[in-house]
């Protein structure tokens, strides 16, 4: 069966999507906000992991206590690629905004009932029990979270504002960290190690609470994006008979079609996460529990270097969208390649400001990896599978990225070499270093399957214009190869040898 050729239409200013500003503004705050409260809850359980390894599990060792803690916490990243997979189906199925809907719900709850488990003392291994099944709500939930959030705020982005837009979604991430940290810290000064310990770590947990029920309420007043919205309304128009509107997604297919694209996610993701776990929720443990800083002081210097963070975070999505998004990458895998023995030499020097400096030069390469991310993910792939591939390719890659608090730990306990961490970020930035190479330039483009995007009509008159240069410069190049040809097909010519 031959098969029907589709007509090229030239692009009129009409097929430009024009984005609401106020619309804008809504998704990205809704998006940040869902984000910062699954972050809320990574910055409370980092900060806190001496205190629940001593409420879960008392009878073990200080080291084992800590391992232990950190273990929970990698736990749940097991189920995120389950959660990815039934989340991105149901993305690419039902729409963006339904979802996230239903795991800001999942996760908020599952966050709050982390404060109400009894302690190992009161009903013994029930307690780490309940713990374990909490995270693995939490787990479950965040496998569509944030690859969702970020699809959100790409599909809702003009071209040429995607990585200042995206951006905020990490800053939503640290902000939800440093707010985390920051309320530890306030309520253990405020309340005292004693009453703290034995129930003033619940606190913090019940807040998510009320976090969440803000973000749902954003979430749900938010219309579908434009996308998602011009894919439904293309597949109505090419299935009129059946009036089918809903993406049909084969993993298999996508695993054949887009096996580069996922390779490329993974290997972002691994360089992002795995610097991004090391920093945030490994280094307040290294810091008080193998080089005896109190866990106050430890926790403050991240607040400090996490609050510097955000400064620069914005900076980096704006400047991508005008040099691009792999130069950035590259110069973080690279930083990091160069610079994580250095920096780990710093931090343990004993010495506050050195310490510091150590702590901000890993904060900056990070910066270079978050300030990206966001706006680079949702652009490799087509809008029709685009939750489904990022969703799995993102939460496979955590999956290894998660374990990185516990890896660390470990090796740090087994070899009794305080630079093994550095020499895990290492290892790391030449996965981001190769990720880096191949991937593609992605900034001020459309995002794939998506008409392009624009602020406002003169943008939209800029982006035609540069589109019809574009076709020009592409014609000049066919014809100066038809000239090249025509050349090579007379010397062809010319040497016909003489029959006669």
């Amino acid at each position: 069966m031959r098969r029907k050729k589709t007509k090229q239409k030239p692009l009129n200013i009409n097929d430009i999507t024009i984005i609401d500003d106020g619309k804008l503004k809504k998704a990205i705050t809704a998006a940040s906000l869902g984000n910062a409260m699954e972050w809320f809850d990574f910055g409370v359980y980092g900060f806190l992991a001496y205190v629940l390894g001593q409420v879960f599990f008392p009878s073990a060792s200080p080291g084992i206590q800590m391992i232990a803690a950190l273990a929970t916490f990698s736990v749940p990243f097991l189920v995120r690629p389950l959660g990815g997979v039934f989340f991105g189906i149901m993305g690419d199925k039902f729409g963006r905004q339904k979802v996230l809907s239903v795991t800001i719900i999942i996760m908020a709850i599952s966050t709050f009932c982390i404060g109400l488990i009894p302690s190992y003392e009161s009903i013994g291994i029930w307690a780490p029990v309940l713990l374990l099944l909490a995270k693995l709500a939490q787990g479950f939930s965040v496998g569509g979270e944030y690859s969702g959030a970020a699809i959100f705020v790409a599909e809702y982005s003009p071209d040429r504002k995607r990585g200042f837009m995206g951006s905020w979604l990490d800053f939503g991430s640290i902000a939800g960290f440093v707010c985390g940290a920051g309320v530890v810290v306030l309520i253990s000064s405020i309340l005292g190690e004693t009453a703290f310990h034995e129930w003033g770590w619940r606190i913090p947990f019940f807040l998510a609470l009320p976090l969440g029920v803000i973000g749902l309420y954003l979430r749900h007043a938010l219309e579908e994006t434009p996308a998602f919205q011009q894919h439904v309304e293309d597949m109505k128009s090419a299935n009129p008979e059946t009036g089918e509107d809903k993406p049909r997604v084969s993993l298999r297919s996508i695993a054949s079609q887009y096996g580069k694209g996922l390779m490329i996610c993974v290997g972002l993701v691994i360089a992002t996460n795995v610097t991004y776990y090391m920093l945030l929720t490994y280094m307040p443990s290294y810091l008080s529990h193998n080089l005896n800083y109190s866990a106050d002081h430890g926790v403050l210097i991240i607040i400090a270097i996490m609050i510097g963070m955000l400064f620069v975070q914005p900076l980096i999505g704006m400047m991508s969208d005008r040099i691009g998004r792999k130069p950035f990458v590259l110069a973080g895998s690279i930083g990091l390649f160069f610079l994580a023995i250095p920096a780990f030499m710093l931090i343990n020097s004993d010495v506050i400001g050195l310490i510091f400096l150590g702590l901000l030069i890993l904060a900056v390469l990070l910066n270079c990896f978050t300030g990206v991310m966001a706006s680079i993910l949702p652009a490799i792939f087509p809008t029709k599978i685009r939750y489904s591939a990022l969703a799995i390719s993102f939460n496979i890659s955590v999956l290894i990225a998660g374990a990185t608090p516990t890896a660390a730990a470990w090796l740090v306990e087994v070899t009794n070499n305080l630079y093994m961490p550095a020499y895990y970020l290492m290892v790391i930035a030449v996965i981001g270093m190769v990720t880096a190479i191949v991937m593609k330039e992605t900034a001020n483009k459309p995002l794939r399957g998506a008409t392009p995007a624009a602020s406002d009509r003169a943008e939209a008159k800029e982006i035609l214009l540069e589109h019809y240069d574009n076709i020009e410069h592409k014609i000049e190049a066919i014809d100066e190869e038809i000239t090249a040809l025509q050349k090579r097909r007379q010397s062809l010519i010319d040497q016909h040898p003489k029959l006669d």
